[in-house]
């Protein structure tokens, strides 16, 4: 997962507090009505409630599940980007040579082609991390305040800076204005590799296996890239993801209903043993009703907020994290000086973007 810290009891009730205030003073009310001005036609059979509770808790376990495995199945997908990274840095150091070459390049040409290709890669990995946390209409995170809340207090690079910003010292200014005018600009950039490899295998820097080899390579990102677009741009079906909202909101609606008259039973039933106990234990209905409908609707949330784990929160694919990972260690592949090549992102409140 994206988060290193682990999440107290106490984060989680600040982030759902205003619906735990919200379940507090429904249950309150109905408690009231209940027991103090003898509404008690206010009842509603505990089997129907109990029944709709464990299809509701079915169907939040499947969307538990199923967010979750978009999650894993996106950082498997960005742990492929990262071997075939590291894979394509050390074959171009080692496959662009002088051996087939009919008319030898310098060492200072054949290290500039060298760092061309690594550059260009680390200016896909951007583009393709910018491409990742573009908006789309079903991301729903941000909509709600606490969310809010959260990413105000994060900076996510890809909203702090353009992607015109982050390719500079990347491509040659012809190259970054031929990217910046295509729509799928980390495909873009995977051509220009293609036809840089071409020309290299032409001059004979690069022997025809090599160049198949690196070519094979630029198909694993090619698919690497489609497989993370495919999570990115095919939404959790919305069908299930509403019916989830509305049905958990049914089961917390009709959870009072239900569990104040079973409680008031129960008091009823201790007059003989406890009557000091007994008039007040129908109150006990209030915290519990809290506790059940703050578990189900907490349950339900993290579903929602699992479903794309590109959009950014805490619980998402740490994308810029693995990119900037993946820079680091190419451009030391290079040998390049330490003090030029940037650090890792920081971490912000234990979470990694």
């Amino acid at each position: 997962m994206l988060t290193k810290k682990r999440y107290s009891f106490k984060d989680m009730l600040l982030w759902t507090r205003w619906e735990t205030l919200v379940f507090l003073i429904f249950a309150t009310i109905i408690t009231v009505l209940y027991k103090v001005f003898g509404f008690t036609f206010l009842n509603v059979p505990w089997t129907p409630v109990a029944l709709i509770g464990t299809a509701v808790a079915f169907m939040i376990g499947f969307q538990n599940n199923s967010a979750y495995g978009r999650i894993w199945e996106a950082r498997k997908i960005w742990g492929g980007i990262v071997n075939t990274s590291r894979t394509w840095g050390m074959k171009t150091k080692d496959m662009v040579t002088n051996e087939y070459a009919q008319d030898p390049a310098t060492g200072a040409a054949l290290q500039e082609h060298k760092k061309v290709l690594v550059y260009r890669h680390i200016a896909w990995l951007t583009a393709l991390r910018h491409a990742m946390r573009q908006p789309r209409s079903w991301e729903v995170f941000e909509e709600h305040h606490t969310n809010r809340e959260w990413a105000n207090m994060m900076h996510v690079q890809e909203k702090k800076h353009s992607l015109s910003e982050e390719l500079k010292g990347y491509l040659s200014h012809g190259e970054e204005e031929y990217i910046l005018d295509k729509k799928n600009k980390p495909a873009a950039l995977l051509y220009l590799q293609s036809s840089h490899l071409r020309a290299l295998k032409e001059s004979g820097h690069l022997w025809e296996f090599s160049f198949l080899e690196l070519e094979n390579l630029l198909q694993e990102l090619f698919t690497l890239q489609g497989k993370s677009e495919r999570i990115k741009n095919f939404p959790y079906p919305r069908q299930y993801a509403t019916l989830s909202f509305i049905f958990v909101w049914i089961f917390l609606v009709l959870l009072p209903f239900g569990i104040v008259p079973e409680f008031s039973k129960i008091a009823l039933g201790l007059v003989d043993s406890f009557p000091l106990l007994a008039p007040y234990f129908g109150w006990v209905a209030v915290p519990f009703c809290v506790a059940v409908s703050w578990v189900f609707h907490t349950m339900e949330r993290i579903g929602r907020t699992g479903e794309n784990p590109f959009e950014g929160s805490a619980n998402d694919v740490p994308i810029s994290t693995i990119a900037r990972g993946i820079e680091i260690d190419l451009r030391q592949l290079l040998d390049e000086d330490q003090t030029t090549i940037p650090e890792q992102f920081p971490e912000q409140y234990g979470v990694q973007m």
